[in-house]
């Protein structure tokens, strides 16, 4: 079985997940008084991030779960609802290229994978039409479907997408030599190196010195 492995931001997505999830909920007529509760517990470690004191890695996991403390006392189904307001604004920002590939490898039987650090629900809602077989983000925790804003979450980035990957394919027969990725940072490389098709898309600096020392594909 082959597969083609899908990076969201900057990749099947032309834009930044999170910057669009931060202007809606600042803009959002109904709860737009917890953004103020957000920033202030993401200024510190950003800045730090930008400092060069705060790792990269770790300001973005604060940051998720910061968006999620944020959202407290919203239920399962109110959750679903904003994240789909979120991806309506999405569909004019998809990647046309990238769409294009996604539906080349459906075509040639290519098991399809998405894997992101998006939340789950909003993944599921931005990619709703495109046949898309296996779905990997970042899962939100619940309890009596209300979201449980404490718990501590799993931040899907870098080292781990590859595990989560190798996870949901486990028991699989894979021919990762043919088969594809697509990703536009340096923090996808994990995931790039796993197959003998790997395609940098709108490439970040380090990434794109990496994709042309490689002579690999880019779009």
């Amino acid at each position: 079985m082959r597969v083609a492995i899908f990076d969201f931001d900057g990749t099947l997505y032309s834009k930044e997940t999170f910057q669009l999830m931060m202007a809606h909920l600042k803009d959002h007529p109904e709860h737009n008084a917890r953004y103020r509760q957000f920033f202030r517990n993401i200024l510190p470690p950003y800045i730090g991030s930008k400092l060069k004191i705060y790792p990269e890695k770790k300001m973005r996991a604060r940051s998720v779960q910061a968006y999620l403390s944020a959202l407290e006392s919203f239920s399962q189904r109110d959750l679903e609802n904003f994240f789909r307001e979120i991806a309506d604004k999405m569909h004019g920002d998809m990647n046309q290229r990238v769409v294009e590939r996604l539906g080349q490898h459906v075509a040639n039987n290519d098991h399809v994978m998405l894997v992101s650090g998006a939340f789950v629900p909003l993944l599921h809602a931005a990619t709703q039409h495109m046949p898309i077989k296996t779905i990997i983000g970042t899962e939100i925790p619940y309890k009596n479907n209300i979201l449980d804003h404490k718990a501590s979450i799993s931040h899907i980035q870098g080292a781990l997408k590859t595990e989560k990957i190798k996870e949901a394919l486990q028991g699989k027969d894979i021919d990762w030599k043919n088969s594809a990725a697509y990703g536009d940072s340096h923090s996808d490389l994990p995931v790039l190196e796993l197959v003998g098709r790997p395609v940098a898309v709108q490439p970040e600096p380090r990434l794109l010195t990496v994709a042309k020392q490689r002579n690999w594909e880019i779009i």
